[in-house]
């Protein structure tokens, strides 16, 4: 059975962050996970296709490749199991890209079939401090980890968006530093990194969310576990996109680029 939702609230955020809250029958069936950046797997409908939300994936699937279902993995950022409300959060460019372009036109009524959900992550209850970086496409992630950090635990979050108008609320238990990067007043491209590095000492067992844009991730991991010598296992740490290619690109490359960035930690 097709798991998905009607679109039921469209917000925007910021200027380029909206919220789809999605509910209906075709959600009779989800169900949620201990995860705190769970994630579904949205299957957007090509112009043109012969057929409509709900629809039999493998079927799709068989059609010519301009018709079968376009995938985008994207973070649950909230689950209302009394309402059975779904709240996904896109950053979108205008009517640039398949997914973003259904957000910035999404309207009640509309359809959205959905695989999943999954996750890998949530915080630990038991770390003495959290860390948690990233850009738009985690902020969802961490948002819903920080409603999970225990009360009055320290906690420090460096979110890089284009600016100021695109801040978000972060609400969180946690006693919590948060510390706001602009893209478009950087000079330097090492901004995140060196904004890590600027921080003080991670005494204690710290737990680690870093997730985001593949060069800064991956920059930000070799100074965590190399430098800090944090533990892998307090971490969760991976890009969800690169500068300069689209998903499909980015896809055919992730597998070497995350070798690659193990190989920085055991150089040969």
């Amino acid at each position: 059975m097709a798991t998905y939702g009607e679109v039921i609230e469209v917000q925007r955020l910021t200027p380029r962050y909206v919220r789809v809250i999605l509910g209906g029958d075709g959600l009779d069936e989800y169900q949620n996970t201990e995860f705190t950046d769970q994630y579904v797997n949205a299957l957007f409908v090509p112009d043109g296709a012969p057929y409509q939300v709900p629809f039999d994936v493998d079927e799709a699937r068989q059609l010519p490749s301009e018709h079968r279902p376009i995938g985008r993995r994207y973070t649950i950022r909230s689950w209302d199991e009394s309402t059975r409300r779904l709240a996904i959060d896109f950053v979108v460019h205008g009517d640039v890209g398949t997914a973003g372009r259904w957000a910035n036109n999404a309207q009640p009524g509309d359809l959205l079939q959905i695989h999943g959900p999954s996750g890998g992550y949530a915080p630990d209850p038991d770390a003495d401090r959290y860390l948690m970086v990233g850009d738009e496409s985690a902020l969802p992630a961490i948002a819903a980890s920080l409603e999970r950090v225990p009360v009055g635990r320290p906690a420090v979050v460096v979110a890089v968006v284009d600016d100021e108008d695109h801040h978000l609320e972060l609400d969180t238990p946690a006693d919590l530093e948060l510390v706001w990067l602009h893209r478009c007043d950087a000079v330097d491209p090492d901004h995140v990194l060196n904004a890590v590095m600027a921080l003080g000492p991670l005494d204690g067992r710290v737990d680690v969310f870093v997730h985001g844009e593949a060069a800064e991730v991956r920059a930000v991991r070799r100074h965590l576990l190399g430098e800090r010598e944090i533990s892998r296992d307090q971490t969760s740490i991976s890009p969800y996109w690169r500068r300069g290619q689209n998903d499909e690109e980015w896809r055919q490359v992730k597998a070497d680029w995350i070798k690659a960035s193990d190989d920085d930690l055991n150089p040969a």
